[in-house]
C-alpha cells in the first residue's frame, strides 16, 4: 500500500509544469520496451515492484547509458545477479558507478575488466578462459558472486566486503566512495 501512495506521489511530482517533458505519456515503442523487460525480469518478487523499480533505476541511469533498450537490458540482468548473489541491486548498481561509470569496455591499469571491473585471473581460478569480462551478463555474474562471498566472509561488514572487492583491505577511500555512491544516487529505501 505504501509502495503505491508512493509511486502515485512521485508520478504527481513528476506531472508538476517543472516536470513537463515527463508529463507526456510514453511513445508506443518505449512502453513495449518497458512492457517486454518486466516480463523477462524474473528476479523480482511481482510485475509491480518490477515496473516501479525498472522506471525509476532507468531514469536515474539515463546520463549514463543514453539508449533506452540497453539500458533496460543492464537493470534486468543486475536485478536478476544481485538477487541471485542476496545482494541489494541498488548496492550493485552504485559499485558499477564507482567501478566503471557503466562503461562495460572499462579496463583498469591493472587489467580489470567490464562494469564490476573483475579481474582475469578469476577466469583461470574458476577455469573459465574463454569467458568474457566485458559481456554485461558474464561480468555482472563475476561480480556479483565475488561480491557476495565476500561479504559472507566479512559477516555482513560492507566496509570490509567492499575494501577485499577492491583489493585495499584495511582501508577506507574505496568502501567510502561506493557507499556515498549509494546513498547519493541509487538507494532504494527497502
Amino acid at each position: 500500500m505504501a509502495l503505491r501512495l508512493g509511486l502515485a506521489l512521485l508520478l504527481a511530482w513528476l506531472c508538476t509544469p517543472g516536470h513537463a517533458s515527463l508529463r507526456q505519456a510514453p511513445e508506443p515503442e518505449r512502453r513495449a520496451l518497458l512492457q517486454r523487460t518486466v516480463a523477462e525480469a524474473d528476479s523480482f518478487q511481482d510485475r509491480f515492484e518490477a515496473e516501479v523499480w525498472l522506471l525509476d533505476m532507468s531514469t536515474r541511469l539515463k546520463h549514463y547509458v543514453p539508449e533506452a533498450e540497453e539500458r533496460l537490458s543492464l537493470l534486468r540482468l543486475a536485478h536478476r545477479e544481485a538477487s541471485r548473489a542476496d545482494l541489494r541491486p541498488d548496492l550493485v548498481l552504485a559499485l558499477i558507478h564507482a567501478e566503471s561509470h557503466f562503461d562495460r569496455l572499462a579496463i583498469s591499469a591493472a587489467g580489470a575488466q567490464g562494469m564490476m571491473q573483475v579481474t582475469p585471473f578469476w577466469k583461470a581460478e574458476l577455469g573459465r578462459p574463454q569467458d568474457n569480462l566485458t559481456d554485461n551478463a558474464t561480468n555482472l555474474r563475476y561480480g556479483c558472486t565475488i561480491l557476495g562471498f565476500y561479504l559472507r566472509k566479512e559477516n555482513g561488514d560492507l566496509n570490509r566486503a567492499l575494501a577485499r572487492y577492491n583489493g585495499s583491505l584495511g582501508q577506507q577511500r574505496y568502501p567510502a566512495r561506493v557507499i556515498g555512491f549509494w546513498h547519493d544516487f541509487w538507494y532504494v529505501k527497502p
